[in-house]
């Protein structure tokens, strides 16, 4: 085991779960963009506010108000683990689309992560 999984759970055997490299940085990304701000009691600050938006109407601006949130929320937080190359939205029907572009800082190549939210 490399890296602890996030969000922290057991494994079969009754230890900590562990990730791989490239998974444990997914992971973070999908733990801060899906963490409410307020939830965590020790940062209140912590997470991008994603699921905030579960009640807006589903537009571009939605699109757009996303995109900034979590780009800030991911340089604010995880600036020390990767470089930010970009981040796009798209709203189509009922669901947000979010794909980040970013570089682990030990590494050379970029990687692409995308999650969606349902709405």
């Amino acid at each position: 085991m490399t890296h602890f999984g996030f969000p922290y759970r057991i494994d079969a055997n009754g230890g900590t779960a562990g990730a791989a490299h490239e998974a444990h940085i997914r992971e973070m990304i999908e733990l801060l963009l899906f963490t409410r701000r307020g939830e965590r009691v020790n940062r209140p600050d912590f997470g991008a506010g994603v699921n905030d938006l579960v009640f807006s109407e589903n537009a571009p601006e939605l699109a757009a108000a996303a995109q900034h949130m979590v780009m800030a929320a991911l340089q604010q937080w995880l600036s020390g683990a990767i470089e930010v190359r970009g981040v796009e939205t798209a709203a189509e029907d009922s669901r947000l689309a979010i794909t980040v572009r970013y570089r682990p800082l030990d590494e050379a190549r970029e990687r692409v992560v995308t999650v969606e939210q349902v709405f």
